[in-house]
């Protein structure tokens, strides 16, 4: 495809009217079911994982897909990956040479990341689902492993695709419930860290084939005709309730712009733009505007362009339901092939989490006109992921180590910012404990505390982000993978920005330095890591707070008493 073409993006139907008749009880038992299925894939993937990136902070995702590759339900784990699981069913099946290559007891391993819409690292396992002699569904996981031959555990700077990982390209690693032992042994040869990446692939493996089994027993309960057409009832469903939300929006063009701080590797701002179409109840996200895909990995491949929109669309219209592929039916995603949003083989991509985080906010920002009271300010807006690794000075075994870590929200027309919560896009995942870290880690936890005064101000406060600082008790490596940390995070209706992110560094000999994308930061042994994670912007003008939440701020120590003289007068003698 060239640059001047577009890519239109939605939910297909293969089963037109088949949901006509279902009965309701049987379909919301059905619905449920599946969510409780998807819920054991999720406990099962958790209790046998090796890496607490995976048990404890949650970075992976487990869904069902249906023979037509529609989503029936995803367990509430990484929202971000939401929509390119079935991309990643699509292209894995493909590439094994298609439905008819399958058979019972497959794990298709496949890690490209144009069809993952994620760095290599992010890799999933499909398991197809046969009952009986009838493929009805896919059990698919997705998460993240430590290392898998990169330039680097973790790289901001990569300038090609090929620096990023070894890829997978939709390979059989089961094969009739047989391992294959050559993928398995390249798997191993390809890692810096293989026991701790097989320990997690045997836990995917084992996750989606219990989520097989447990969506096995559901067909055979009810059978695979009243399945399936109460399957299709439970879409048409779903999209009733999003077509009905939007249609009540006014028909129009809504546009948002915004700036990423670099890319990485050429260090000058990405300024960009998208629109929002609401025609009826159909809404389209376009994203033709971007800029060309850039030199450093920020480029956001097209799952992960059509997971973001989702992501915003299941926000803000959702009434809070598990989704499934009947939720965005309304949603359309135009995309221009080799621009930011869609780039193409070779691009860098492994920081692609960028600008898809910022183009769920910005969708936002730009229904904010149509949506004054449903749409929140902005938030620290970036997951802020540190990745560390080394060598043990006791055995010299190696190590690592990362994680996100929570930013303050935007506040809202009805309420102040929560804060210090993961970012919306990995809103289910968790922080780390610090007796975990510190555990595990060779470093100790010297400050975890809400940052005073980061607020917006306004009638509704941001919410705080979170001041962290860890002690290196020995010697490592460190990327530091944050963004958003030149711009302010945006109030609304007259509130004020919020903080943005930042890291420094203290040196033991007396130096200290800033980071924002930086990859392989060296850290001797008695560094100081300082992350200050962003906060939410205000909502509406500050003299209009009133006083006694004030007062109650300053009660809890959130702002201090300068902080509230400057902004909130009304409330201070």
């Amino acid at each position: 495809m060239s640059s001047g073409e577009t890519v239109l993006t939605r939910c297909t139907d293969a089963r037109p009217g088949l949901g006509q008749g279902a009965d309701p009880v049987t379909t919301e038992i059905i619905r449920q079911g599946l969510n409780a299925a998807a819920d054991h894939m999720k406990s099962a993937l958790i209790r046998t994982s090796f890496s607490p990136i995976i048990y404890e902070a949650l970075d992976f995702a487990v869904a069902f897909y249906d023979a037509d590759l529609c989503m029936l339900a995803q367990a509430p784990t990484l929202p971000a990956f939401m929509g390119t699981l079935g991309f990643c069913v699509r292209e894995a099946v493909t590439a094994v040479g298609g439905v008819a290559a399958l058979r019972p007891g497959d794990v298709v391993l496949y890690n490209d990341p144009y069809g993952t819409g994620s760095h290599p690292q992010d890799a999933a396992m499909v398991v197809p689902i046969f009952v009986d002699d009838d493929l009805v569904a896919y059990s698919v996981i997705k998460a993240h492993w430590l290392d898998i031959g990169g330039k680097d555990p973790y790289c901001t700077d990569t300038v090609d695709v090929f620096q990023e990982g070894t890829i997978f390209p939709g390979v059989k690693l089961y094969d009739a419930g047989n391992r294959v032992d050559g993928i398995y042994r390249m798997i191993l040869a390809n890692s810096r860290l293989p026991d701790a990446v097989i320990g997690d692939i045997n836990a995917m493996v084992a996750g989606a084939r219990a989520g097989g089994e447990a969506l096995t027993r559901l067909v055979r309960r009810h059978g695979l005709d009243v399945f399936r057409r109460c399957v299709a009832r439970m879409y048409d469903h779903g999209e009733s309730l999003i077509r009905a939300w939007f249609s009540r929006l006014p028909d129009g063009r809504y546009r948002a712009d915004s700036i990423i701080d670099w890319d990485g590797v050429v260090d000058e701002p990405v300024p960009f733009a998208l629109e929002v179409h609401v025609e009826g109840s159909t809404v389209r996200v376009d994203y033709t505007g971007a800029p060309d895909q850039r030199p450093g990995p920020i480029n956001c491949p097209l799952p992960s362009t059509v997971a973001a929109s989702r992501l915003a669309v299941a926000y803000l219209a959702g009434a809070g339901e598990a989704p499934n592929e009947g939720h965005f039916r309304a949603l359309e995603v135009l995309t221009r092939p080799g621009t930011l949003f869609h780039p193409v083989s070779p691009a860098p991509c492994f920081m692609y989490g960028i600008p898809s985080d910022h183009a769920i906010e910005l969708i936002l920002r730009a229904l904010a006109p149509a949506l004054p009271d449903a749409v929140p300010a902005a938030s620290g807006g970036d997951i802020n992921a540190l990745v560390w690794w080394g060598t043990r000075e006791a055995g010299g075994t190696p190590w690592a180590d990362g994680a996100p870590h929570p930013v303050g929200q935007g506040a809202t027309a009805a309420a102040d910012g929560a804060n210090a919560l993961m970012y919306l896009s990995e809103s289910a995942t968790r922080f780390t404990p610090a007796e975990i870290w510190e555990v595990r880690n060779p470093w100790r936890i010297e400050r975890c505390a809400l940052a005073v005064d980061s607020g917006g101000p306004g009638r509704h406060r941001g919410g705080l982000g979170l001041d962290l600082s860890f002690r290196m008790l020995e010697d490592c490596y460190l990327t530091s993978a944050l963004a958003r940390t030149r711009l302010l995070p945006w109030g609304l209706r007259g509130g004020q920005p919020g903080r943005p992110n930042g890291l420094t560094v203290e040196y033991p000999d007396g130096r200290t330095a800033s980071y924002d994308l930086r990859t392989r930061v060296a850290l001797p042994k008695g560094a100081l890591v300082h992350l200050r994670t962003g906060s939410g912007g205000g909502y509406g003008d500050p003299a209009d707070r009133p006083a006694e939440l004030v007062r109650a701020d300053l009660a809890d120590g959130y702002i201090t008493a300068q902080h509230a003289r400057r902004w909130y007068g009304q409330a201070t003698p």
